[in-house]
């Protein structure tokens, strides 16, 4: 019997795919990650995780009580170090050189499928499982069974609940990870997921939308308190065609595409159109759409699927796109039509169709 354990953050999704293992004859484990309290991040006090947020001591017990109802054993793995290093460190970094980061692509790339991968390896387990809505599919180019003979490839596609697909933030995934992953709630639609779980488990919690680490959702003061050098935070200008408009108080707290808060005024709408690391550039709408951008950091999941169109956020639409190597692991994105706030940071996820054939993240735009 294969062993599978089972990244659990104690809600609807994660639990639904222990059941699901379990009933396609899976020995079965949970480890819920324990990532951060708030405490070691040195913020004002009282600043710590709201209750309801993931990654809180309510979520590992909701966890370890799932596994206790199933039947399975239960770990809980300190990561903070990890998390701290991998995620937060880096979430501070890239909003203080300008950037607007992912965190929660970080924290599936360096500690779901790599730290938690490692630690089922020393508890020899045969693979891993996730609650993310996407799908794996195995394959062989060769067109042979891959038994003793030809290649074995895996690809990633779309869930069959398209609104609630996570295929663009597992764009980093190796063919390696993906021998080894499980996504059992792919296929499914997030109205049955729900009535498994609820049916079993007794489980209907709200999703968290949120950035987990981040208190009360303000990002820009988490950034301010958990800033190596916050005392040397500082303002700067806000820039408009060349000339000085304006002054911030940090230009991380700008989000491009912003309209609201920007403290200048003018005869027509302005909008943040990009931003450095003390300079926070404004124009107007038109001035946020770009037909090119380029992407670092680019890993190729399928390199035998042509590229045809590209996302640039989570929640955005797939523009039609060619995609060209200009050397390494980095691309140049152009799209067909213009895209509205592409944003350094974000990630670009190459598709085909339904499947994912890569992606990175956004270096620079236009």
């Amino acid at each position: 019997m294969k062993r599978v354990l089972v990244a659990m953050s104690g809600g609807v999704d994660s639990s639904a795919a222990v059941s699901l293992l379990q009933a396609q004859g899976y020995d079965v484990a949970g480890a819920t990650m324990k990532l951060f309290d708030g405490a070691e991040q040195n913020l004002p006090r009282g600043q710590h995780l709201p209750r309801g947020r993931c990654c809180t001591a309510d979520d590992t017990a909701d966890a370890k009580a799932v596994c206790r109802k199933a039947g399975v054993p239960h770990f809980v793995f300190n990561f903070k170090r990890e998390f701290k290093a991998q995620v937060i460190d880096t979430f501070v970094s890239s909003y203080l050189c300008g950037e607007t980061p992912n965190p929660c692509i970080d924290c599936n790339r360096y500690l779901k499928f790599d730290k938690f991968l490692r630690r089922a390896d020393e508890l020899d387990y045969d693979y891993i499982a996730t609650g993310h809505y996407a799908v794996i599919e195995r394959y062989c180019p060769d067109g042979g069974g891959g038994e003793g003979g030809g290649a074995v490839r895996y690809r990633l596609r779309k869930a069959a609940d398209r609104t609630k697909d996570q295929s663009y933030v597992l764009y980093f995934l190796s063919q390696a990870q993906l021998a080894r992953l499980l996504l059992p709630i792919g296929g499914l639609y997030k109205a049955d997921v729900k009535a498994e779980v609820a049916a079993r488990f007794g489980i209907d919690k709200r999703e968290s939308q949120d950035i987990c680490f981040v208190p009360d959702g303000d990002y820009a003061e988490f950034i301010r308190a958990a800033a190596p050098n916050a005392a040397d935070i500082g303002g700067g200008d806000i820039v408009r065609d060349g000339r000085v408009i304006g002054r911030h108080n940090g230009a991380f707290a700008y989000t491009v595409g912003q309209r609201r808060g920007l403290g200048v005024s003018a005869e027509v709408p302005l909008y943040v159109c990009g931003k450095s690391a003390d300079t926070v550039y404004v124009g107007e709408e038109r001035e946020l759409y770009h037909t090119r951008v380029f992407v670092r950091d680019v890993n190729i999941i399928s390199p035998d699927l042509p590229v045809r169109s590209v996302r640039t956020r989570y929640n955005s639409a797939e523009t039609p796109a060619s995609v060209t190597c200009v050397g390494g692991d980095r691309y140049e994105v152009v799209f067909d039509t213009p895209v509205r706030a592409a944003t350094a940071g974000q990630a670009a996820v190459f598709y085909c169709g339904d499947y994912v054939v890569g992606g990175g993240t956004v270096d620079c735009v236009g």
